[in-house]
């Protein structure tokens, strides 16, 4: 019997399966693709990986995604969901408080389940990061979870380690960040002529940024690399995270090279739908865990 129940919303790009067969209550977001006039609403829970590959496909052939956060009102019925199924303490993830003020409904929303239910206490974990960085912290929190630890110690544990995930994220089409207001229209336009590839990453608020910028995606990976150099993954944890958006070749060459220097088994994932309809398809990153804190090196 576990202490706790483990929940997340879909923005921790963990594959449906693993969220199942691990017990992990999941709250999916939704996006939309418009095309042609038409507008189809979906929800963030594929099953498939030919799901993820159809999405980017479709962004590719001119859809235009928009994606939402989950609201109060969805935290309220995901919530009480968990409460009338006997949860009391429950630990849940939201994506970053630097990309929406998910984080905020979710506290009001738990609050208000508890006024029913008074056993019923959510810790609400702002992680600061988002797809697969998030979706480490959750798997960090699984851990905690099947050793038997409390709700309270997994979340001082995981907040303790939040801002020692490093990240190197490379985008391979500067519109889409251009339409989700992270560079200029004329920053956009040079790039893509250029072909510069900015690198970003989350800064200790959870917000993100371009900490750099290359010529090429050989050039970005080589960075990341250089990156590992200076100070790979702790060894307390080895753990790092590849994640793309239908770009097996880096993601591939990136985990031959963790492998070969650091011994360590990468999880490598497809990004999901909501977030991956902000960086565009073509993308590609590398998180882990290092003794350092956040973009301290």
């Amino acid at each position: 019997m576990y202490k706790f129940t483990l929940s997340t919303d879909s923005t921790c790009d963990l594959y449906h399966d693993f969220v199942v067969e691990n017990d992990i209550k999941l709250a999916p977001l939704t996006f939309m693709l418009e095309k042609d006039g038409t507008i189809t609403e979906h929800l963030d829970n594929f099953t498939e990986y030919k799901q993820y590959v159809d999405f980017y496909n479709e962004l590719r052939g001119g859809a235009m995604p928009k994606t939402s956060k989950l609201n109060y009102e969805s935290h309220y019925s995901h919530f009480l969901k968990l409460a009338q199924e006997g949860a009391e303490d429950v630990v849940h993830f939201t994506i970053s408080s630097g990309l929406a003020n998910t984080w905020e409904n979710a506290e009001q929303a738990a609050a208000d389940v508890k006024k029913d239910f008074p056993k019923f206490r959510v810790f609400v974990v702002d992680p600061l990061t988002a797809t697969v960085g998030q979706g480490a912290l959750v798997r960090l929190a699984l851990k905690c979870r099947n050793e038997g630890k409390t709700a309270q110690e997994t979340y001082e544990f995981v907040k303790g380690v939040r801002l020692h995930i490093q990240h190197f994220i490379v985008a391979d089409d500067l519109q889409f960040l251009k339409r989700g207001g992270r560079i200029s229209a004329a920053a956009a336009a040079a790039g893509s002529v250029l072909r510069v590839k900015p690198i970003i990453s989350f800064d200790k608020e959870g917000k993100l940024g371009v900490i750099d910028k290359v010529m090429g995606t050989k050039k970005a990976i080589s960075y990341i690399k250089k990156k590992l150099e200076t100070e790979g993954p702790d060894p307390e944890f080895n753990y790092c995270f590849i994640v793309h958006t239908d770009n097996e070749p880096a993601a591939t060459e990136l985990t031959e090279y963790v492998r070969e220097h650091f011994h360590i088994e990468p999880y490598v994932q497809i990004m999901g739908p909501v977030i991956g309809a902000h960086v565009g398809p073509g993308a590609f990153a590398l998180g882990y865990i290092s003794k350092s804190l956040r973009n301290e090196f």
